[in-house]
């Protein structure tokens, strides 16, 4: 039987008089590849800075490897959850090798030094993000998808069972976008890593995905796997807006197409 890493039972946010959260609920299993889609406004980015504390639920309940969120301190939760923001720039006096290094916190002590398992655990997660070759580069210096690859790295580095991603293809080109999934594909079978993905991207979502959570104004609107999603019926409940589709050429997989502009 697989095992539940994440449950939330009927999880609600309220934010200066504005319901952002209505009654969430759902289970991550440990090992999944999960991906949550929504138009703006649904509360996708929000859901996942509550899974991290980030921001502070208002009622339900979030159960993190079998114990309530809110026993958790940040650092103990840290061991377990790790969360990768959208990707930007970092004005900030640091290599690349000194930020990924700092995902080790969670596992030093207020005054103990780096080791020599931490300084491996980091060379690890560089090579598997194949970003060793620029570790003495400063972070202001690197590109879109340069940087996002150092903060899977810092993910990877940091050791926790869980990723949240909150829509990590943003601002990247088609090949980086590309480069960033296959990444994630090989963390989660390589390390077990549970991945939840926040995302715009229909198509990703079901090309990479074991399964789709989809939330309306604030509530779960689908629950399923992937092929089940790629109904117009579901999609213009979820987006209030029609689709067309058409199959991938090698996989025969259902996938979303634009629609043609009128002449």
């Amino acid at each position: 039987m697989t095992e539940t890493i994440i449950k939330i039972e009927k999880l609600c946010l309220n934010i200066g008089g504005t319901q952002i959260l209505r009654d969430v609920s759902f289970e991550i299993a440990a090992g999944q590849r999960l991906s949550i889609i929504g138009a703006n406004g649904a509360g996708k980015t929000t859901l996942l800075k509550c899974l991290d504390k980030i921001i502070g639920i208002c009622d339900g309940k979030i159960t993190v490897a079998g114990k309530n969120l809110n026993q958790y301190r940040q650092k103990e939760l840290a061991k377990i959850l790790a969360y990768v923001p959208q990707s930007a720039y970092f004005n900030a006096p640091f290599s690349v090798q000194e930020f990924v290094m700092m995902a080790r916190f969670p596992h030093l002590s207020s005054f103990s030094v780096v080791t020599a398992e931490d300084k491996k655990i980091v060379a690890g997660a560089m090579a598997l993000t194949e970003i060793a070759d620029f570790a003495s580069r400063a972070l202001t210096t690197l590109s879109g998808g340069e940087l996002q690859r150092v903060n899977i790295a810092a993910a990877v580095a940091q050791q926790s069972k869980v990723m949240l991603l909150d829509e990590p293809t943003t601002f990247l080109d088609y090949k980086h976008q590309s480069d960033i999934q296959i990444l994630l594909d090989k963390i989660n079978s390589e390390k077990g890593t549970t991945t939840v993905s926040v995302t715009h991207d229909i198509n990703t979502a079901v090309m990479f995905s074991d399964r789709i959570v989809a939330l309306k104004s604030g509530r779960v609107a689908f629950d399923g796997r992937p092929e089940e999603v790629m109904d117009n019926k579901i999609l213009n409940d979820i987006y209030e807006k029609e689709f067309l589709f058409s199959n991938h050429p090698q996989t025969g997989q259902k996938l979303l197409i634009p629609h043609q502009r009128e002449i």
